[in-house]
């Protein structure tokens, strides 16, 4: 029987602006992406998403970032890799410290956005990235793309391999940039249609037709698109009728 986790990214509010619906998300998906306030969200933000994550079981990850709020953690930026490790330990430790008060942890991390991309291509950011998870918590698994360059510098550290249904794939295996037309997949049949071949056959097709392997043990869901939570259960679903287990790789 295939197994898959399904991640979303959460809290990514800031004060009194809102964005996506955490809750409605949090009954569908079995691990949660939570912003640590670099890219978005904030300490009451973090906190109430925590606790909701808490309370339905939901496994909590750190989603962390550039120091980008303006450019939602989209922006590349040239940190230097001493800084970039201290700002994620940072960024993990905070988040962690909230989720501890309301009786979970943090229990794996995941880049954002630019970030996300970086470490995918660029043995220095991701070593970066992975020295402050090994300072914190070696224990912690880093959630990223298969073939990333983080497996290369991981040294020691777990390395889960994900994948997007709705995001469109080069024939190399990297997300196709969202400065590109057709960068993200809106078909909800497509979608759905390409989670359970994720899930089952370890494999999408890429944008010039070809076949790309992922094996990956987690799928994500984007939260903060139109229709999300909608689109969110019907991948639910249709996993379940695919007899694909769900379950937390964390």
């Amino acid at each position: 029987m295939a197994v898959i986790d399904i991640n979303a990214d959460l809290g990514e509010g800031f004060g009194i602006w809102e964005l996506g619906d955490d809750l409605a998300l949090l009954d569908v998906i079995t691990s949660a992406n939570v912003a640590c306030g670099f890219h978005a969200g904030d300490p009451l933000i973090m906190r109430r998403v925590c606790a909701a994550a808490v309370a339905r079981g939901v496994t909590i990850g750190a989603q962390v970032s550039y120091r980008d709020l303006a450019g939602f953690g989209r922006r590349e930026m040239d940190v230097a890799a001493p800084e970039l490790t201290a700002e994620v330990l940072y960024q993990l430790a905070a988040l962690d410290g909230i989720a501890r008060t309301e009786g979970g942890r943090v229990a794996y991390v995941k880049p954002h956005g630019a970030l996300y991309n970086r470490v995918a291509r660029d043995p220095e950011q991701a070593a970066a990235v992975a020295a402050a998870v090994r300072a914190y918590d070696p224990a912690l698994p880093l959630l990223t793309l298969p073939g990333s360059a983080v497996h290369d510098v991981a040294d020691g550290l777990t390395v889960v391999a994900e994948c997007f249904a709705d995001r469109a794939y080069t024939p190399s295996g990297a997300l196709v940039s969202r400065r590109r037309p057709g960068a993200v997949v809106h078909d909800p049949a497509a979608v759905v249609k390409r989670a359970v071949r994720m899930a089952v056959e370890g494999t999408v097709e890429a944008v010039d037709g070809g076949e790309v392997v992922l094996n990956a043990r987690s799928l994500c869901v984007h939260g903060d698109t139109p229709g999300a939570v909608t689109l969110a259960r019907a991948v639910r679903s249709a996993l379940s009728a695919a007899g694909v287990a769900l379950e937390a790789f964390a």
